[in-house]
């Protein structure tokens, strides 16, 4: 147990649903406590005091948290749009940061919060929980052990099949102008007349959201850069619409295609990613399929598996119809430069760990609150979450332009290769 003064002191600012549950995940840490939480609509703020008790603090202006000298830590989990501008002031402030993802609504923001960590030492970590995930620690073990051979594609999924899966949230019947703060909520977005649904819905709308991109595609790329150690794609390039779900100025289903180029870490490869939001299953659908030359790999929620391929059959119908002295020389050359028959790993016969007993959300904030005390690394610093943000809101770009878009992931850079 932690001494009152080991204590750390966090504060909540966007006390939404993913909000209040990072906070008791945060609070369910040993010597991790709750003081403050700001957040622009009253029926929230009343439900932070009835979870963490009357004393908490509580408010509208995330200025005031700022101010706190008593708070150690905030969890960011405003709409999109708030993201850089709150965690700038945090750091600026003292403060270590949690923030959601995506860490920024425009990539140009990214490079600020990138300087204001590095200038306040402070820890600031990207709350894409998969980066802390056990089935992909797994499945970069056997990656790194060649388990798949060379790598050429990725297929990555993440399938919503329910109405708050698609952020069709629930709205109070008692908000209104004087429940939530609209102005505040706005900020620097376009300004709009009191609208309930851009308030408690604002997934749905590119001024302060970022859409399948930000809210979905990021969680493939955390997994797919964990597992790769890529630094990010080239191209990008991406299409969709709004097909079922219309009350959005954002699509509902998405596909992109995205190009990664030789690295240190892996030879070129492609990668597909796709979100639909009515895929007819009956559940969630998340998985990233890692196709090599030996075999695939798949990781998802419960675990990682691993297929073995068997090697390509030189018997097949072609070499029949050659004279048997040909079809003798190619067999035994085949079989020289291959392995045997009898020594090969059929395809089925691959193994699956089942990391379903991980919490990959928890184990996100103990490393957070790790680097806070013992100055561990952090598991997703900010540069690390600009390079899963930032293509990912290249997708947004390519589909509302309709055009390839490029990125250089070493420079955090757009249209530089």
């Amino acid at each position: 147990m932690y001494s009152p003064n080991d204590t750390i002191q966090i504060a909540l600012i966007g006390a939404g649903g993913m909000g209040q549950g990072d906070t008791r995940l945060a609070t369910s840490i040993p010597g991790v406590k709750l003081v403050a939480a700001c957040d622009c609509y009253d029926g929230r703020l009343t439900r932070m005091k009835e979870a963490y008790g009357p004393d908490t603090f509580a408010t509208r202006d995330y200025h005031e948290i700022v101010a706190r000298k008593d708070i150690d830590a905030v969890i960011i989990a405003t709409p999109d749009h708030w993201h850089s501008r709150i965690s700038v002031d945090c750091l600026n402030a003292g403060k270590h940061v949690y923030c959601e993802k995506p860490m920024v609504h425009a990539i140009e923001e990214g490079q600020s919060i990138i300087d204001a960590q590095s200038k306040s030492g402070k820890v600031f970590q990207v709350g894409s929980q998969y980066r802390s995930s056990l089935a992909y620690t797994k499945a970069r073990e056997f990656f790194e052990q060649n388990a798949i051979g060379k790598l050429n594609s990725v297929e990555a999924w993440l399938d919503r099949n329910s109405a708050i899966g698609a952020w069709e949230y629930s709205i109070p019947r008692d908000a209104n102008t004087k429940t939530c703060d609209w102005n505040q909520f706005q900020g620097n977005a376009p300004k709009h007349p009191w609208d309930p649904a851009r308030f408690f819905r604002w997934r749905n709308y590119r001024d302060y959201g970022t859409g399948v991109a930000g809210d979905l595609f990021v969680h493939l790329l955390t997994g797919l850069h964990t597992v790769t150690n890529s630094l990010g794609p080239t191209r990008i390039f991406a299409t969709g619409g709004i097909r079922y779900w219309k009350d959005r100025d954002v699509p509902d289903v998405m596909l992109a295609v995205l190009d990664y180029p030789d690295s240190e870490a892996h030879p070129a490869f492609n990668v597909m990613l796709r979100v639909n939001f009515k895929s007819g299953l009956p559940r969630e659908s998340f998985g990233v399929k890692f196709i090599g030359s030996e075999g695939v790999m798949t990781a998802d929620f419960k675990g990682v598996s691993l297929d073995k391929l068997p090697q390509t059959d030189e018997f097949d119908y072609t070499i029949k119809s050659f004279a048997e002295e040909t079809q003798k020389t190619l067999t035994a050359a085949w079989n020289a430069k291959h392995l045997s028959p009898e020594s090969r790993i059929q395809q089925g016969s691959g193994e699956y760990l089942d990391t379903s007993a991980n919490e990959p959300q928890l184990e996100h904030h103990k490393n957070f609150y790790r680097s806070i005390r013992e100055g561990q690394p952090l598991i997703e610093d900010p540069t690390f979450g600009l390079r899963a943000a930032a293509p990912a809101l290249l997708t947004n770009e390519s589909l509302f332009q309709r055009k390839i878009m490029t990125w250089d992931p070493k420079k955090l850079a757009q249209g530089s290769v």
